[in-house]
């Protein structure tokens, strides 16, 4: 197993991001908005996190020992 050595910024990034992108995949598939709202705000959400974790996954990538 490789090890990475991550600060705690880059960990609360990466926590932010697959929180972000868990939550637009909730909202996605939650009854408690109308279809539309749902939509917009999952779609919105889980696009902020996929686009955001691809930077992050690069630079832990390019660290690794």
């Amino acid at each position: 197993m490789r090890k990475v050595k991550l600060s705690m910024p880059e960990l609360a990034l990466i926590a932010g991001t697959r929180g972000a992108l868990g939550a637009g995949i909730a909202l996605l598939l939650a009854d408690r908005l109308t279809s539309e709202q749902r939509k917009a705000a999952g779609t919105a959400l889980a696009l902020v996190g996929v686009i955001s974790t691809v930077p992050l996954l690069l630079e832990v990538l390019a660290n690794r020992e």
